[in-house]
């Protein structure tokens, strides 16, 4: 007999409808789990108004899961029936120059879940030997709520990106962007030992004071460069964390560090517009650096996980709103308004 369950499908552009789908079997390498929270992302929001990344022209979306294993496939040792897991999306090939090197996020066949497989915007979600063995499915901490454990996904690329570059102890770090992300960079950064975090914001700057920046300016009314070059009486920060995906913002972040400041970019800009102006001059004799930071390797999500469970990353002041799936539409449209941090879908409520 094939199961049925309620799902957000994906059906073109600017179109989600909720219905019946199969649920998946669960083959002897797989496991299906329940899906308890599944939290909108920005990526989710992109989606929407421009389709997936690939030629996929419908599907399940959503990838910041956590839930219930339901069924375990007879080969699987690592999970049992009733573990509480959280989900993150990134699945390598485990193969490639960068896979085994531990970069699977820089896979060359890097694939997703909500785009390659049916994510989490339905109420179970299958996961096959592929992602089993080359995806991040790591046991959730005691004490944590499954809407609190999909913050780790998010959290999970700022964790590595602040690892990588190496934030720690008494450095000064300007933050470009108020949303989700720029404030898991301002913990993240507390947490790693930065004496002085500096927030530059647009739209959430009443949100955003809830975690105590040092300094908090608001791009409406004040020069970023010059109040950050103030704060720091004019030396500039060690580093300067662009998250956000708008081109001026990366040019200011090589105006306001210190010579051998790191500007990294976190923020990808839209794809019809990825072209930016630095100024070189300041590269050159300012001996700065420039980096990326995309995704994370698959230690990361466990970090994450372990950062929230200490309290080092506050996840109950991201969650805004708990919506059902019939309201993902309506999340998305909230969330693009600028007034929330977090919207996370129960598909059982």
């Amino acid at each position: 007999m094939i199961r049925k369950m309620k799902a957000a499908v994906f059906e073109g552009i600017g179109k989600i409808v909720v219905k019946e789908v199969n649920i998946h079997k669960c083959e002897d390498d797989g496991i299906l789990v329940k899906v308890e929270a599944c939290g909108i992302c920005g990526s989710d929001i992109r989606n929407y108004h421009s389709g997936l990344k690939i030629d996929i022209k419908e599907q399940i979306m959503g990838h910041e899961i956590a839930g219930i294993i339901e069924e375990v496939g007879g080969k699987i040792k690592k999970f049992r029936i009733g573990d509480k897991v959280a989900i993150a999306p990134d699945v390598g090939c485990g193969e490639c120059y960068y896979c085994k090197r531990g970069f699977s996020n820089l896979c060359l066949n890097h694939r997703l879940i909500g785009t390659h497989w049916p994510g989490g915007f339905a109420q179970f979600i299958y996961l096959p030997g592929e992602i089993i063995n080359h995806g991040i499915i790591n046991h959730k901490p005691e004490g944590l709520s499954f809407e609190e454990a999909t913050i780790s996904e998010p959290a999970s690329s700022v964790v590595a990106c602040q690892e990588y570059n190496d934030i720690s102890l008494g450095n000064t770090v300007v933050i470009i962007g108020d949303g989700p992300i720029g404030c898991l960079h301002l913990e993240v950064a507390r947490a790693r030992g930065a004496s002085k975090i500096i927030m530059v914001g647009l739209t959430r700057l009443d949100i955003v004071k809830k975690f105590n920046p040092d300094y908090l300016i608001d791009a409406a009314s004040q020069d970023p460069v010059k109040e950050v070059l103030k704060i720091t009486n004019g030396l500039g920060a060690n580093f300067a964390i662009i998250a956000n995906p708008v081109a001026k913002t990366q040019e200011q972040g090589v105006e306001m560090v210190r010579k051998r400041g790191r500007i990294i970019i976190f923020g990808g800009l839209p794809k019809d517009k990825p072209i930016t102006t630095l100024n070189s001059n300041l590269i050159h004799y300012n001996e700065l650096t420039v980096v990326g930071a995309f995704s994370y390797p698959v230690y990361a999500h466990e970090k994450a996980l372990n950062l929230i469970a200490l309290k080092k990353i506050n996840a109950k002041s991201y969650i805004d709103k708990i919506v059902p799936l019939e309201e993902i539409e309506k999340g998305i449209k909230y969330a693009e308004q600028g007034k929330v941090l977090k919207i996370v879908v129960n598909p059982w409520i």
